[in-house]
């Protein structure tokens, strides 16, 4: 028999403990959200109204923005209650129901990334059959599969992480709840949840990083053999949004799961841009080095005035 109390909630200490620095951050974070909302849910507008964003490109830029709402959805608004509160707790429920969904929000993000990527091949590569190849019925099950995958991965996981059992200091060295740092507050052993996890990563984030990559490298042989500048240089320019969002999604990813739970400022700062920066960066990334965007939103705006 083990001899330890079973408790219900966890202490989240992965925020400074200065009341002033607090408010600031509250500040801080609550705009960042604001903007994380409202330029996602803009460009989730834009391409819906616009019909010369009625294409598949835009159609998974459209479910990357919505993907980001959600992602940031699930952590944000915690960390913003902790901001204002004396006593920074977490419930078991709610601390699982985190982990889960910042897996799943993650994973999809991870498969639709890779998708992206193998559209951008087939628009570059058969530019002329790109509507016929990619048509909607196809968009769809790439989307919906990015999702069920996501989402089993997710469940398998938390499946292994709930025969845990925590007991005594609760303290999560974090301001969120994800796998890797509840193995440090947990009193029975992790081997299993670790080796789930462990499969999980190798089989579907860098499943998903090869597949990124390799459609990559196609697309780079496939543009060194267009003859013209202009077309290489359009060519370059319609993937240069999404190499940006896949180096911010699996840099701060890498970097956030090999550093160890320590609570260190390195380890608070790539927390943060995974969940609250890069979701708010995307749709200005996106935006900003997309021509037929910008143009969708200035007529916007100006049928608005």
């Amino acid at each position: 028999m083990r001899n330890h109390s079973v408790v219900s909630e966890s202490i989240l200490l992965g925020l400074p403990a200065d009341p002033q620095i607090q408010a600031l951050l509250f500040v801080l974070f609550f705009v960042i959200y604001i903007l994380t909302l409202t330029g996602n849910l803009l460009l989730l507008l834009v391409i819906r109204v616009d019909s010369q964003l009625h294409n598949p490109m835009y159609f998974f830029l459209g479910q990357l923005s919505f993907l980001d709402l959600c992602h940031s959805s699930v952590t944000v608004p915690k960390l913003l209650e902790n901001l204002l509160s004396e006593k920074k707790t977490i419930s078991v429920e709610g601390r699982m129901a985190q982990v889960f969904f910042v897996f799943a929000t993650g994973g999809t993000e991870s498969c639709l990334l890779a998708v992206m990527a193998c559209d951008r091949y087939v628009a570059i590569s058969s530019a002329l059959l790109y509507g016929q190849m990619m048509n909607r019925k196809l968009c769809m099950g790439l989307v919906w599969g990015s999702w069920g995958l996501a989402f089993t991965d997710a469940l398998i996981n938390i499946l292994v992480a709930l025969n845990l059992d925590f007991c005594e200091a609760q303290d999560i060295h974090h301001f969120s709840c994800e796998l890797p740092s509840l193995y440090a507050s947990s009193c029975s052993d992790v081997s299993a949840s670790f080796t789930a996890l462990l499969c999980s990563s190798l089989l579907h984030f860098f499943g998903n990083f090869l597949l990124i990559f390799f459609s990559y490298v196609c697309i780079f042989f496939t543009i060194l053999s267009i003859s013209s500048t202009e077309g290489r240089s359009k060519a370059f320019s319609t993937c240069s949004s999404h190499l940006t969002a896949v180096s911010f999604f699996y840099g701060s990813g890498l970097l956030r799961y090999l550093m160890p739970n320590s609570g260190s400022t390195e380890e608070f700062i790539c927390s943060l841009q995974d969940s609250v920066i890069t979701p708010t960066l995307n749709p200005l990334i996106c935006s900003l080095k997309n021509k037929e965007v910008k143009a969708a939103v200035r007529k916007m705006l100006r049928k608005c005035s």
